[in-house]
């Protein structure tokens, strides 16, 4: 008799998981957070979407992650 084998079932890495949940939690805030803000930009006031200012924020925190975390040379 010959034993069948089972396909090997993959596991989903642990930054994946994390990263899918953050995401999500980030399109939660977004969409919760549509109203109206003022921002003062130094001097100038702007008034835009929370959640416009919120993903700026998101890309500065991301670009300055990168260049902080990248390895010297």
């Amino acid at each position: 008799m010959v034993k069948q084998r089972e396909p090997a079932r993959r596991r989903v890495p642990a930054r994946v998981v994390t990263g899918l949940a953050l995401a999500v939690l980030a399109v939660v805030l977004a969409v919760e957070n549509r109203g109206l803000v003022e921002i003062r930009l130094l001097i100038p006031v702007v008034t835009l979407p929370l959640w416009t200012a919120l993903a700026g924020m998101l890309i500065i925190g991301i670009v300055v992650g990168l260049l902080v975390g990248r390895p010297r040379k």
